[in-house]
């Protein structure tokens, strides 16, 4: 892990913000090693990342929200702190198909993922192999219409006592309740078979070739109570013809899903990722 700190903010756009927060923390010895912005004009909306080595900074991670403040206060600013020497708990969702569970278990048994990951949940047998090669509690938890309530209820209790901060949904063909969602905002990432906002919802790969598409994608997003709607994180796109058949679409479509959903976890580990009005941006 990084013997650093990362601040995000957002925040109304006037003068005087970046210097402010740069003059705060030169006050602690701070050495800024990564800083982005972005402003918003049409939303007149501030963003902001800033990294900066612990090494030689002079105030406690526990006193800085009552050192920041002042600054919050006086420039209206929505921020949070990342300790980036502490390690996200991440639980895996997953159903029958295995390619998104063995490409994120590959990259974080080589390092690529920072996280701990004490948990996968399924509703199916099919993966556990897979889990116990890498060494990582396997539970199964059947979903049918006349379990939801009991089955969520059970998934929660299990990532409650795993204290679990990240959720990521590696082709886990459920619908989650409202009210599951609502209880982890901006903490479950999902990665759609489609680039959304076209062909949401179930079968899109069968959708799109029926429709004739020359593109199609994969998009990882944040889960919300609206089904595939959620804010957009990372996509990307494979080119398709008319020779290619529905079952080549499903193959250039999991090779997507793969590298979309293992981009969007990393930069959400890393604190790369602001959201406002259902959208993102991502700081280099």
């Amino acid at each position: 892990m990084k013997n650093t700190a990362t601040l995000l903010i957002s925040s109304p756009d006037h003068k005087g913000l970046v210097a402010a927060i740069a003059d705060f923390l030169y006050q602690h010895n701070a050495n800024i090693l990564h800083a982005d912005q972005h402003q918003d004009a049409q939303e007149n909306l501030f963003l902001m990342r800033v990294e900066w080595d612990l090494e030689e900074f002079t105030l406690p991670l526990e006193q800085f929200a009552e050192a920041f403040a002042p600054i919050a206060e006086r420039h209206q600013l929505d921020w949070r702190l990342e300790d980036g020497r502490r390690r996200s708990r991440m639980a895996i969702f997953v159903s029958r198909f295995d390619h998104c569970l063995v490409d994120l278990l590959y990259r974080h048994q080589s390092g690529e993922l920072p996280c701990d990951i004490p948990l996968i949940i399924s509703n199916h047998e099919d993966t556990r192999r897979l889990a116990e090669f890498y060494g990582i509690p396997f539970v199964v938890i059947p979903v049918n219409g006349d379990n939801k309530a009991e089955a969520e209820a059970e998934q929660q209790r299990l990532l409650d006592a795993h204290q679990i901060d990240l959720i990521v949904l590696a082709r886990y063909m459920q619908v989650l309740s409202t009210e599951f969602c609502a209880r982890y905002p901006q903490r479950i990432i999902n990665i759609h078979h489609s680039f959304l906002p076209a062909f949401h919802g179930a079968r899109p790969y069968h959708r799109a070739f029926e429709r004739g598409v020359k593109l199609i994608g994969a998009t990882g997003h944040y889960v919300t109570e609206i089904l595939d709607d959620g804010p957009i994180i990372e996509q990307d796109v494979a080119r398709i013809s008319h020779r290619d058949a529905i079952d080549d679409l499903l193959q250039k479509g999991r090779d997507l899903e793969k590298v979309v959903l293992s981009r969007a976890v990393r930069w959400h580990l890393d604190h790369r990722v602001l959201v406002y009005k259902n959208k993102t941006v991502v700081f280099d």
